[in-house]
């Protein structure tokens, strides 16, 4: 009676100590994304919604896709378990040892990715095919935007170690840098009325080039002060933690590069489906971010370290309560919001966006995205408690068969989307698309959570 009742005393402990983490990521993340409505407000009267904003939408998808490829995605699922076992069990040095040698790899192999795309660009500028305006524009941005990879990318590697160490303040605060930077670059283009958008707009991704450095940098110093400072080191491919490293990663990339390659198909279609498209679902997606980002990044956040100190511990059980607990608080948190989200769609598109370049009929066709996203917040806030439970298993398996069968889904329904509906429509339809697989990923993984 007596062990049973000090159990229950420690997993109240544990869920206390839990909810307070999601507390602290989900405030900071909130201002955070109090910034990005203020740069977004500014960024849709200044740039409009035009081509200039769809060619924009699609070159920071690009580092934005490394980024969650190599950033937060497949590296950091794969990394953290692994990390946070050997911190568990006192192996200091040896998560050092572990923590350097993965970002040495991963910064060698962007930074020369980085080198080579961004010099292939520019080559194809100055000697390639005279390209169209659109066309132009994009791949000048593209190169512009492309080292952010580096930078992002090496900064949430850190935002990984230190939530392992149980560290979420200073993760959760780095995006505020860039929201900083991006918004001082706005405010000065105000004082410059006569600028091109496409002048505007490169300001634009050289200001997001800054933020990004100024986040690894902070992220950096933050590691060195908890005493796991990057020294850079060669690989030992000897190492079973470091092996296991990657070859989780490369499971998990799959997964991870099938959705990407989904994303930049979305992309694709938007751009066909209507000149404006892209841009548009881009505004709907960067809405929807905030309820999102406030409590489903948040519980994502905090849940893959949680579950690997658990699963390192032999403590499944608590693994399988968290989970539960994480799943209904995200809910209770998300139905209003997804409520408030359909219902006053139009309302918070005009509030935050209309204005000078950005008119009625914009509002209108961002609102209509917006208001179908709304209906898959529950949805995508459950997917992130769901998949780090399999992922501090070193189960990248199972999120890769679910993420594999939506991807397909979700290619197919898009392209009927732009087929079939009304020009107006059609990026309605890719929103739909993206909200009924989210929903249909939540349903495949809770049913292998319960097998």
């Amino acid at each position: 009676m007596f062990l049973h009742m000090a159990e229950r005393r420690t997993n109240g402990v544990g869920m206390g100590v839990m909810l307070r983490h999601v507390f602290t990521v989900g405030g900071l993340t909130a201002f955070s994304r109090l910034l990005g409505f203020a740069r977004e407000m500014m960024q849709s009267r200044l740039i409009g919604a035009g081509v200039e904003q769809s060619a924009f939408t699609l070159a920071f998808a690009i580092p934005n896709m490394a980024r969650k490829l190599f950033g937060e995605g497949a590296l950091t699922a794969a990394f953290v378990p692994v990390f946070k076992g050997e911190v568990e069990h006192g192996e200091v040095d040896s998560a050092r040892r572990l923590a350097s040698a993965v970002l040495t790899m991963v910064m060698m192999m962007l930074g020369a990715t980085a080198v080579l795309a961004v010099c292939a660009l520019v080559a194809f500028l100055g000697l390639g095919p005279e390209l169209s305006y659109r066309a132009s524009l994009t791949t000048r941005l593209v190169a512009v935007l492309f080292p952010y990879m580096v930078f992002i990318c090496g900064a949430a590697f850190g935002m990984g170690v230190l939530n392992a160490l149980g560290r979420f303040v200073e993760g959760a605060f780095m995006p505020a840098f860039l929201n900083i930077v991006w918004i001082a670059a706005l405010g000065g283009l105000c004082f410059f009325p006569g600028l091109p958008v496409s002048v505007r707009v490169t300001v634009v991704c050289c200001a997001i080039l800054a933020g990004g450095l100024a986040q690894m940098l902070f992220l950096f110093h933050c590691m060195r002060r908890r005493g796991y400072g990057w020294r850079p080191r060669l690989p030992d491919f000897r190492d079973g933690k470091f092996r296991l490293v990657w070859r989780n990663t490369a499971i998990a990339a799959l997964g991870g590069g099938a959705v990407q390659v989904n994303y930049m198909l979305d992309q694709v279609l938007g751009q066909i489906a209507a000149p404006w498209a892209a841009g548009v679902i881009g505004y709907a997606e960067r809405l929807m971010d905030l309820p999102l980002g406030v409590v489903g990044v948040a519980f994502g956040t905090v849940l893959l370290p949680t579950f690997a100190g658990h699963f390192a511990r032999g403590d499944a059980a608590g693994a399988r309560k968290a989970l539960k607990m994480s799943v209904l608080q995200s809910l209770a948190v998300m139905l209003p919001a997804s409520i408030v989200t359909v219902l006053g769609a139009k309302w918070i598109v005009w509030f935050v966006y209309e204005g000078r370049a950005f008119d009625a009929m914009a509002t209108l066709r961002v609102s209509r995205a917006l208001a179908i996203y709304g209906v898959g917040l529950c949805f995508f806030a459950v997917h992130k408690c769901l998949v780090p439970y399999f992922q501090a298993q070193n189960d990248m398996k199972t999120p890769l068969r679910v993420t594999v069968q939506t991807v397909c889904l979700n290619a197919a329904l898009n392209v009927l989307a732009v087929w079939l509906l009304p020009v107006e429509w059609r990026h309605v339809g890719l929103a739909a698309s993206t909200s009924f697989c989210a929903l249909v990923g939540c349903l495949l993984l809770v049913r292998r959570v319960k097998a």
